[in-house]
């Protein structure tokens, strides 16, 4: 594709994200909700006291002049709390067709050849409680073409609700995943199952390589119910917040300094999968890393270990791909304990 042609589509993406913004922000003002909503600029919407959602080009946190939220190809998901918006994770599609997996932060976009898809906004919406926008991906090299509807209900702001179809011209979709892709950013080691509680240090004890360490995931069966009978599967830090927040003093890490949490408050992150809507495919999948991502590369020397070992890095709910389904991913200020009544 020669450069204009590249450069055409790249700012018609960049159109379509601005004009959905200013619909948005004038349909929320004319409800006479705009002040519960958050709204940045034209890649960035969410809640106040809860879920943020950014796009690329955008950063949801002002880490240094020009920033642009890292890699195409993911949701940028921050919490908006006392006014400041932090980063918190990233969320990838990765759909799978005839057995074959992309991952929307790698696959290249057939726009420019780089890693990451490009996202924009086709269309927005509000009713009364809550807020949203419809989400257009390119399309997959395998074939699939998935589009996700986001919402946030003023009655849930710490819930980001995905629900995911697909174009007329998509190849069929066995599975397309949605997976939180940065658990490594809060270090999260304790995931929450039905009759356990899963340490990741454990679990991936030993590990100390540069890339993923995976196990089997957990069927249906293992993951917890809560009181409304929705299946529910949390994820937490095993540090306290002194802790979390204390970043080693060493040359490496002062380069690196993006990966120190910056919250001044802990997060408990999980998945909902109302019970209506479940299929009986439904697992928790989880990853892990003992060293921080660094772009892919294959020299260890430029990898710093994650303190205190292995921690989850994608945590997922799956299941067999249905058009519409949908899947509720959560940042809260409660406690694992207080979230799940344990």
């Amino acid at each position: 594709m020669d450069n204009n042609k590249s450069a055409r589509i790249i700012t018609s993406v960049r159109r379509y994200f601005l004009t959905a913004a200013m619909l948005a922000g004038m349909q929320l003002a004319a409800a006479g909700q705009a002040n519960d909503w958050v709204r940045r600029d034209s890649t960035v919407w969410g809640i106040r006291n809860g879920m943020v959602v950014g796009l690329w080009p955008a950063a949801i946190e002002n880490l240094k002049q020009g920033a642009n939220g890292g890699p195409r190809g993911l949701f940028r998901i921050g919490y908006e709390y006392m006014g400041i918006v932090y980063h918190i994770n990233y969320i990838a599609v990765e759909p799978v067709v005839n057995g074959r997996i992309e991952f929307s932060e790698i696959s290249p976009s057939a726009s420019d050849g780089k890693w990451g898809k490009l996202m924009w906004v086709s269309d927005t919406f509000n009713t009364a409680d809550a807020v949203g926008m419809y989400v257009q991906i390119e399309k997959f090299a395998n074939g699939a073409h998935p589009y996700l509807k986001l919402s946030i209900s003023r009655n849930r702001p710490e819930e980001l609700c995905i629900e995911v179809f697909h174009h007329p011209d998509s190849a069929p979709m066995e599975r397309c995943g949605i997976t939180a892709t940065m658990g490594n950013y809060s270090r999260l080691r304790k995931l929450y199952l039905k009759d356990s509680v899963v340490n990741s240090r454990v679990l991936y004890a030993g590990y100390n390589g540069i890339g993923f360490i995976e196990k089997a995931p957990y069927s249906a069966g293992n993951i917890r119910v809560d009181q409304h009978g929705d299946f529910i599967v949390a994820a937490t830090p095993d540090e306290s917040f002194a802790e979390l927040a204390a970043w080693p003093q060493q040359p490496a890490y002062w380069m690196r300094w993006n990966w120190r949490y910056r919250p001044f408050y802990m997060l408990t992150q999980y998945w909902r999968k109302e019970k209506n809507g479940a299929d009986v495919t439904l697992q928790v999948r989880v990853n892990g890393r003992a060293k921080y991502w660094n772009g892919g590369g294959k020299d260890p020397k430029n990898y710093i270990d994650i303190p205190g070992g292995p921690s989850f890095e994608n945590f997922e709910l799956r299941e067999k791909y249905v058009p519409g389904q949908r899947f509720y991913f959560g940042l809260t200020r409660k406690t694992a304990e207080e979230l799940l009544s344990l």
